[in-house]
């Protein structure tokens, strides 16, 4: 008889228990699922590099050969597991065809996020045997919470409306599901398997188990920033609905007067904090932010005629400080990119105490194909377009004013003279590493730098940096 499918996605997320499930479709003889096949450290699961004749250069090359080699290359039903920060190159392709299945596996986002801060304090990210347990109380912070729910929803949407204008459906299976054996062979069934298991598979262990009180340091805290956010949204995030808008948390609002600021990463920020803060005298402590979509809501009613501002930098030394803080920065996640960056685009990065052209140069022509969609690595928020991430802003709020580095000081100035604030001069923040680019600037590099930032040079009118 001829198969449903061809093959299967997983779409779930770190800690959701994807391994588990994983496991269980595995005991199905006709099934067969491959991993993480598009990750961007390994092929399929960890430590390998290679899967149907595909190492990491070949699928970067040719993302779909390795999907079609998957498919063709398998006995039974092939399937593979797909997160949000995978090969975006594969998700069109594999959303738009009906023959590949769709299973969507959530978990609720905080205890996922928890499970995944405890794994990363202990190194332990697979137990099969509770005597090798590991554990550790771990702090929850606001910011990157929703920095992960953001990113949850922004790919769930993705999902959702993939297959409502595909007319597909999706088998849709939670966490607390996955050793109900009803529910798995329910899934069995949706993949057009043969056989049903006995039971759902016993190897792998929850590693966490508990309440969140237990594994939280700082759990009154945390109960303090959830009760600020959109429970409802973060339920509606798990089953795909429309995602809550982005950044939110990073917004920085005056506590007296009526400034809203809406800092870029990678754009000055600190120069304008101080700032701010020294505008009734109320210091950078006092200023608003980690806030919820309801407190900007109640901040904006009790601050009618607010003003709200963005202020950018020029693309070639903000692309200058991304490279630098990835060559100097010195914790796990950085190191991950820096691996794949010089593994797989050719970007070095030296250990002296300065970059050469040729480094920067090297990282300036990955991050024209990374903002083209041409790689498997995901856009940072440190080197996206500055436009990207004003129309993420702009979801929320818009800012009235888009202030150049450059213009700052009198363009801010302005702007609290003609709400009648009284505020200081903006001092000018240094350009991190301004001498170092300065001498190794030439035409070809300052071009390069244009081919890749085309979209802010044109949408904010950037000229020549010198």
């Amino acid at each position: 008889m001829a198969r449903r499918f061809d093959a299967f996605v997983m779409f779930a997320e770190m800690r959701t228990g994807s391994n588990h499930l994983e496991e269980s479709l595995n005991a199905l003889p006709d099934v067969t699922c491959h991993g993480e096949v598009f990750n961007p450290t390994f092929v399929g699961h960890h430590n390998r590099h290679e899967l149907f004749g595909f190492d990491m250069a070949r699928r970067e090359r040719d993302p779909l050969g390795l999907l079609r080699a998957l498919i063709d290359g398998t006995e039974g039903l092939p399937g593979f597991r797909f997160f949000h920060d995978h090969d975006p190159r594969v998700v069109d392709a594999v959303l738009s065809d009906p023959r590949i299945a769709k299973v969507i596996l959530t978990r609720s986002p905080l205890d996922a996020y928890v499970s995944r801060k405890i794994a990363t304090a202990t190194g332990q990210w697979r137990l099969t045997d509770m005597k090798h347990a590991r554990t550790s109380k771990v702090e929850f912070d606001p910011a990157e919470f929703d920095a992960m729910l953001q990113d949850w929803a922004d790919f769930r949407d993705l999902v959702r409306r993939g297959l409502q204008v595909t007319g597909q459906s999706a088998f849709h299976i939670r966490y607390v599901d996955i050793n109900d054996v009803e529910v798995l062979n329910g899934l069995a069934a949706f993949l057009g398997s043969d056989h049903r298991l006995p039971a759902a598979s016993k190897r792998l262990k929850r590693q966490n188990p508990g309440s969140l009180r237990d594994k939280v340091a700082n759990y009154p805290e945390m109960e303090v920033a959830l009760a600020g956010m959109d429970r409802f949204g973060a339920d509606r995030l798990v089953d795909g609905e429309t995602p809550r808008a982005p950044g939110v948390p990073g917004f920085v609002a005056h506590p007296e007067v009526g400034l809203l600021f809406l800092p870029v990463a990678g754009a000055p920020e600190d120069s304008v904090l101080d700032w701010m803060g020294a505008i009734g005298g109320v210091g950078r402590s006092a200023l608003l932010t980690g806030m919820s979509q309801k407190d900007l809501r109640i901040w904006m009613r009790s601050h009618p005629g607010f003003a709200t501002f963005s202020v950018l930098r020029h693309p070639l030394p903000r692309a200058f400080r991304a490279y630098e803080l990835l060559r100097l920065s010195r914790d796990s996640s950085s190191g991950e990119t820096r691996a794949i960056l010089k593994d797989r685009y050719n970007v070095p990065f030296s250990d002296g105490p300065s970059a050469s052209r040729d480094d920067f140069a090297a990282f300036v022509s990955f991050l024209k194909g990374n903002l083209s969609g041409q790689t498997s690595l995901r856009i940072a928020p440190e080197w996206a377009t500055q436009m990207a991430i004003l129309q993420g802003a702009a979801h929320v709020v818009l800012p009235q004013r888009i202030v150049l580095e450059d213009e700052a000081a009198d363009v801010l100035g302005h702007l609290a003279l003609s709400r009648g604030i009284d505020a200081p001069d903006l001092a000018p923040e240094p350009v991190p590493g301004e001498a170092v680019l300065r001498a190794m600037l030439d035409k070809p590099l300052a071009r390069a730098v244009f081919d890749a930032y085309r979209r802010d040079y044109v949408h904010f009118g950037f000229g020549d940096w010198a």
